[in-house]
């Protein structure tokens, strides 16, 4: 949002969607897998793709480094995920989905390029470019408008597994629209919610169920006019998740990253073990920026990373920031000091050969808590120290 911030009033919407949105769906049985295949070895490569739709779900791609894993324990995986995620209606059941495995191992060019040998380092799994960034709107250092949207489902989704909420369903979306003034957000000025719900409930009441999560997401006097808050906007959503959307892997990396407030490099996170710098790159460049703003070096920090497939360093690293006053050329030579921005040099630093990416497929891959098994080491503010006496 950077390109907004010489306007003294503006607004600004993001979106998130539920665990049980047909594409996030899909995004969490791809990582799931991904885990699966780290859990029996931590080198293992996989590029797991995931499609959706009524009573069906398509598993392919390429894996290998896990012989041990057979596609009857890829399908359990998949059928345990659709059960957690609470998906059993008629039309997308965990117990009888028809589940279809097309999965064969990894290319041999592909890993010519990516693994080591005497003569090189590890390379990168592709070609491509990755951005990371961080503001000082929240706590989080993520911006507010996704913040919020993520906020408003995790608490739903939360209601409705502790059963205090029988009503609500696994699909929802939510937008969360916010008034900016001077360059920092003020207040909403509207939000939208629609979630999937019981047919035994009625659209009214349906709003007084979602209102709480709404005003508890948002700071205390925040919320928007009544006449700007929708819920379920269609009039009802009763027929939800792949039976009334197909879903897709990859296809949320908005939802996934700032909400439209960062640049995005264009792919998709889930599915893909840490060799692939579409994801562990896209990290580490979160990692960085969200060090540089928590450091106190810049209000806002974005970075963008470069590679080709199967050379080890980053062929460009850039630095954007705003409200800092440190040289560019010095906080870009000093963060590459930091850390070795090479597949493997991420991979050692961030701890990224472990089983943590479940966990990652809904409610954003940035702006959570570090877990002490390595969950979301990206989110560590440990670089801070260095970086004030650097600067």
């Amino acid at each position: 949002m950077s390109q907004f911030r010489e306007r003294k009033k503006y607004l600004f919407t993001s979106e998130s969607v539920s665990e049980g949105h047909p594409d996030k769906v899909c995004d969490q049985i791809s990582d799931a897998i991904v885990d699966a295949y780290l859990t029996v070895n931590p080198e293992a490569r996989t590029a797991v793709e995931t499609l959706a739709t009524t009573n069906r779900v398509v598993i392919a791609g390429e894996v290998s480094g896990a012989d041990s894993i057979s596609y009857d324990m890829i399908g359990q995986i998949a059928r345990n995920k659709i059960k957690q995620i609470g998906y059993t209606q008629q039309g997308f059941h965990w117990e009888d989905a028809n589940i279809e495995i097309l999965l064969h191992r990894q290319s041999a060019d592909i890993a010519m390029g990516v693994d080591a040998s005497e003569n090189k380092d590890e390379g990168a799994g592709d070609q491509g470019i990755m951005f990371g960034f961080a503001c000082n709107e929240t706590e989080e250092l993520m911006p507010a408008p996704i913040y919020f949207s993520h906020k408003i489902l995790r608490l739903m989704a939360e209601a409705r597994h502790n059963g205090a909420k029988e009503y609500l369903r696994p699909d929802a979306k939510s937008q969360v629209t916010l008034v900016y003034e001077n360059g920092k957000p003020t207040k909403a000025a509207s939000v939208v919610v629609s979630t999937q719900h019981s047919e035994k409930i009625s659209q009214k009441e349906v709003r007084e169920i979602v209102r709480p999560y709404v005003l508890k997401s948002l700071p205390e006097g925040w919320m928007c006019d009544e006449k700007d808050f929708y819920v379920n906007p269609t009039g009802q959503f009763i027929i939800g998740g792949p039976d009334g959307d197909a879903g897709l892997t990859g296809r949320k990396i908005i939802v996934d990253t700032y909400g439209g407030a960062a640049p995005h490099g264009g792919g998709a996170f889930s599915g893909k073990d840490p060799t692939k710098v579409d994801r562990s790159a896209a990290y580490v460049a979160r990692y960085l920026a969200k060090n540089v703003v928590g450091a106190g070096i810049a209000e806002r920090c974005t970075i963008q990373l470069s590679y080709a497939i199967g050379v080890s360093k980053p062929i460009s690293f850039f630095v954007s920031t705003i409200g800092g006053q440190v040289e560019i050329e010095k906080l870009e030579k000093v963060l590459q000091e930091l850390v070795d921005l090479s597949p493997r040099g991420i991979r050692k630093h961030l701890q990224l050969n472990r089983p943590i990416y479940a966990r990652t497929a809904a409610y954003g891959h940035f702006g959570r808590k570090p877990e002490a098994d390595g969950g979301f080491s990206w989110e560590k503010l440990d670089l801070v120290d260095e970086l004030k006496r650097a600067f």
